[in-house]
């Protein structure tokens, strides 16, 4: 036992050594465009809340009504008796949503995109994953025990050099539709298109897109204006949405596979009913007040035109998440400690989830954030960055 403690004790000491140890900040507060944290206010640019609903008070309330009449948990699994009217109709309002046939709940992105891979490929399969791509499409992958073929990062070229060369029986692209630490959209149409000429899967994992983009804030299908029947689509219930779990949907058929193949949602107990609610209430503001994507879009391009007008380059993210790529672990994580100096929450964002010498800082743009916070941030970074 001795033994096996060194060697962690050494695995750590490495870690801290190159800079690439992880804390946790405890925070004193709910989510939203400030947060305090022990008793200093940071104006908070970390979180994925990209709509600031988080802590809504039409999400709270749904929240509570929804306790007060189902409890707090679900108690079982889906397919045992955890399957309450609330759930049942949080798949339907989702699948209604974003355009699709049907959808079914779980428990995060994570348990969602391993059921999705592992129920969909099989040791004869073959994925074709994005370098790219989210540690859960990364670990679906594998745990699906299919072989596993990377591609250049939104190359589509190679993709179909790679899919024409194939023999699987059953072939499965699998993607981000919006990259979590670059904030580019993947070339979906070109995708779909080579999935169609080779009779592929299109998995899409639109954590990062759903309320953010497409002009109704119907995600990456309603930006692209795609529907196909070999789209599986993901997306979470806990970034813009500002809950938990997460959906997918699609072919009622594909969908119906999942309800009976995929262990994560088989062996798992069913979301907290109230977390359901909260996604139906949250899926029902963005119906009611559109603005809110337009907002958030106005909050990003005032970014990009504050980060030009204080000399730092011109982000090229369309999205809520716009990286400023900075290079070493040390360098990020002394920029993201003096941002906090200056009442700035920006995270700093090392290997492995960067490649190595692509440390960066994330910045997340919310919907909350007033004119004055986007300004002070770009102030404070060209201060920290540039200076």
């Amino acid at each position: 036992m001795s033994g096996l403690l060194e060697r962690l004790a050494d695995g750590l000491a490495h870690l801290q050594r190159d800079d690439l140890s992880r804390t946790r900040r405890t925070l004193d507060s709910a989510q939203g465009a400030r947060v305090r944290e022990s008793g200093r206010e940071l104006v908070n640019f970390s979180s994925n809340d990209y709509l600031g609903l988080a802590a809504d008070a039409r999400l709270k309330e749904a929240a509570h009504r929804a306790i007060d009449t189902y409890g707090v948990g679900a108690g079982a699994s889906a397919l045992v008796s955890g399957h309450s009217r609330l759930h049942h109709e949080a798949e339907r309002r989702f699948a209604q949503f974003v355009r699709l046939p049907r959808a079914l709940l779980f428990g995060s992105g994570y348990a969602a995109n391993l059921g999705i891979l592992a129920s969909l490929a099989d040791p004869e399969a073959e994925i074709f994953s994005d370098e790219l791509n989210h540690a859960c499409l990364i670990d679906g992958a594998r745990l699906s025990r299919a072989k596993v073929t990377r591609y250049a990062h939104a190359d589509v070229r190679a993709l179909g050099a790679r899919l024409a060369e194939s023999h699987a029986p059953v072939k499965v692209v699998a993607t981000d539709a919006v990259f979590s630490m670059d904030g580019d959209i993947a070339p979906v149409p070109s995708l779909l298109e080579l999935c169609e000429e080779h009779d592929a899967w299109l998995v899409l994992d639109d954590a990062h897109g759903l309320g953010v983009v497409g002009a109704t804030g119907r995600g990456t299908l309603e930006h692209f204006a795609l529907a196909s029947p070999r789209i599986v689509y993901m997306a979470t219930l806990g970034k813009a949405l500002g809950g938990y779990g997460a959906c997918v949907a699609g072919d009622p058929a594909m969908v119906e596979w999942l309800l009976q193949r995929a262990r994560t949602y088989i062996y798992s107990t069913a979301l907290p009913p109230m977390a359901a609610a909260v996604a139906i209430r949250a899926l029902d503001v963005l119906d009611e007040d559109p603005g809110l994507v337009a907002l958030l879009h106005e909050r990003i391009a005032q970014f990009h035109t504050a980060c030009v007008d204080v000399g730092l380059a011109s982000v090229a993210s369309a999205t809520a998440i716009q990286p400023l790529v900075v290079g070493s672990a040390a360098r990020t994580l002394d920029a993201s400690r003096r941002l906090a100096e200056r009442g700035y929450l920006v995270p700093a964002i090392r290997p492995p989830t960067v490649p190595e010498g692509t440390s960066r800082l994330r910045v997340s743009i919310s919907a909350a954030h007033s004119r004055d916070d986007v300004d002070g941030l770009a102030a404070a970074l060209a201060e920290t960055l540039v200076s």
